[in-house]
């Protein structure tokens, strides 16, 4: 059965962010718990057919989350998000960067500040996603190096995990 679930890939060159909306056929906590908690990230949080593992989690203000991407073949990509501001299951804001495997910042690589919202739309939540970076051409760099591919592939990862784990 084929759902017509919302989402969108919003540019915006002057303010420097990518905006991405998305609607998930589960309840709002089941869906924040999906972004906020470790064991449900590494089942989703990586586009096909790369693989998600968590070095170390700290959800809360001042906490972090150091994963990697993984392909196939082994190869990793670091990433590291600073928690910022946690408001449960309604919003939280993070500072998201590349880095290495001991957590050093990749200070080459593009980094950005996400607000990340969740509410209620019907039986189903919606998820938006407002990621600023300093400067246009960081934004130009990301979207070069596939971030909508990507997103649309990750979040249809986690369309599938959901299914699996509806109440």
């Amino acid at each position: 059965m084929k759902h017509n679930l919302h989402f969108e890939f919003l540019v915006d060159k002057k303010e420097n962010t990518l905006t991405i909306r998305r609607e998930f056929l589960a309840d709002r906590q089941l869906v924040w718990d999906c972004y906020t908690k470790s064991e449900l990230l590494d089942r989703w949080f990586a586009p096909a057919p790369l693989t998600t593992k968590t070095k170390t989690m700290d959800f809360r203000e001042g906490g972090h989350w150091h994963y990697a991407m993984v392909e196939p073949n082994g190869t990793e990509y670091w990433g590291y998000t600073a928690y910022v501001k946690i408001s449960p299951i309604d919003f939280y804001t993070a500072l998201d960067a590349f880095s290495d495997a001991t957590g050093e910042i990749n200070e080459s690589l593009p980094r950005a500040e996400w607000l990340v919202t969740f509410t209620d739309k019907g039986e189903n939540a919606l998820v938006e996603t407002v990621v600023t970076y300093a400067s246009l051409a960081d934004v130009e760099q990301v979207i070069q190096m596939g971030m909508e591919q990507g997103m649309m592939a990750t979040l249809q990862k986690l369309d599938e995990l959901l299914l699996t784990i509806k109440k």
